[in-house]
């Protein structure tokens, strides 16, 4: 008698740990690489050099890194700190996808790719594609001194001056989530 209950429970702890985990690939309709470059046609040079990186995974770590931030004052920046093995950071990708398309030519996305294996991240930016590079950070440093100290994901919004407007520890469940803090923190309108 006491078996039916045990296996019961066990029966909802697998489903619900294959549901909530998420399979290999998000969902959701993300525009196609082709898309995105018409979208974000016409972008200002320095969200236009970001956008000719779409996709990339760029050495340098912090130095790269703060150097590309520099040179992105006077735009809304946000990094989405994210890892190929990270369950919740794989389910808010499309979101990003989308949200840098609608955004990308008056906000600047990076990604942060964070202790990842280089191929596996590298397999997952095929599949997934953004229209923005993400800075490979492989022991974390950038990811600690930007605040993403706590976890995966963790996105970072920068304001026009180059100072951190607010941090956001976990992930972007929806668009309207993160057009929340995009137009909140940041100010910023969709462009396409």
């Amino acid at each position: 008698m006491r078996r039916l209950p045990v296996l019961i429970a066990c029966c909802m702890l697998a489903a619900a740990l294959l549901t909530g985990c998420g399979g290999d690939e998000p969902s959701g309709d993300v525009p196609t690489p082709a898309e995105a470059r018409a979208a974000l046609r016409g972008s200002p040079p320095p969200l236009a050099a970001l956008h000719a990186q779409a996709n990339e995974l760029l050495p340098g770590e912090t130095a790269a890194f703060e150097r590309r931030l520099a040179e992105l004052r006077g735009y809304p920046v946000v990094v989405n700190a994210w890892g190929s093995w990270c369950g919740p950071c794989k389910e808010e990708f499309p979101v990003f996808q989308r949200l840098a398309t609608r955004y990308g030519r008056s906000v600047a996305f990076l990604g942060l790719d964070v202790t990842d294996p280089e191929d596996d991240a590298r397999a997952w930016l095929r599949r997934n594609p953004v229209p923005y590079p993400s800075f490979l950070d492989p022991d974390e440093k950038v990811a600690r001194k930007i605040g993403a100290r706590v976890g995966l994901p963790t996105t970072v919004f920068y304001g026009r001056d180059g100072e951190v407007a607010t941090i956001k520890q976990g992930p972007f469940r929806d668009d309207a989530d993160l057009e929340t803090y995009l137009q909140r923190y940041l100010g910023a309108v969709p462009t396409s």
